[in-house]
């Protein structure tokens, strides 16, 4: 489970996060919603040991991570997986140096590198891609490489950055039930941030809504979605 407890977030003058504390159910694939600038970024910075909070403590289990530093923390990253809005592939290598990217850095040998590659791209659906080019691909076939190569070194957590915001609604429901395929066979929590509803409604099992840095409603999916309390969650899902 990831714990965050009262995590505040300053930039200048500007709050990003303001005293926050939610539980992400492990095994889970949780959501994380709210309009342009309401601190889901900063959030998912924090709760992936890319930034540190101002204020408040980052759990994994009972394990605080938000102080830890060095080869800990090194450690501690390899067990995260990250996939983005833009996909962050090198663009100098093919699809086999996209994924075998974190293995090198995590020293596993050539012929172990290749095999992981290969099992990674049939879980993914493009076996027939290993040496392709990027500007071959399509922008589904992208993120499936970006999806491979933050699995790669089997992380527990899977942390979605506005994963889909970039494809067409067909690509974007196909990427959708491939992570939610990949979570159940794989047990892993995945969270995902979003400022599309009809993301969080397809695949989410739990939901916090954010507003100005604040969190303002949390729950089940279908508590917080069929009866909303809060204003910011109201605008959200009704439009």
């Amino acid at each position: 489970m990831i714990s965050l407890d009262k995590v505040s977030k300053r930039y200048g003058p500007v709050t990003a996060v303001g005293n926050v504390s939610l539980a992400i159910p492990q095994g889970s694939i949780y959501g994380i919603i709210g309009k342009s600038g309401a601190g889901k970024s900063t959030l998912l910075r924090i709760m992936s040991l890319l930034e540190n909070p101002d204020g408040g403590a980052v759990y994994y289990g009972d394990e605080r991570v938000d102080l830890l530093d060095g080869k800990n923390l090194l450690l501690r990253r390899r067990k995260m997986g990250m996939i983005f809005q833009n996909f962050n592939l090198f663009a100098s290598r093919n699809v086999l140096g996209n994924i075998s990217y974190p293995l090198e850095i995590a020293g596993f040998s050539k012929k172990a590198i290749h095999e992981r590659v290969d099992e990674l791209l049939e879980m993914v659906g493009i076996a027939d891609k290993k040496k392709a080019l990027l500007k071959e691909l399509s922008g589904g076939q992208k993120q499936r490489v970006a999806i491979a190569r933050a699995l790669a070194a089997g992380p527990e957590v899977l942390f979605c950055d506005e994963a889909t915001s970039a494809l067409d609604p067909q690509t974007t429901r196909s990427i959708l039930a491939l992570i939610k395929d990949l979570q159940s066979a794989l047990r892993i929590t995945v969270v995902l941030i979003t400022h599309q509803m009809q993301v969080i409604r397809s695949i989410c099992q739990h939901v916090a809504v954010l507003h100005e840095g604040a969190l303002v409603e949390e729950g089940k999916l279908g508590e917080v979605f069929d009866a909303p309390r809060s204003q910011a969650a109201k605008e959200l899902i009704y439009g």
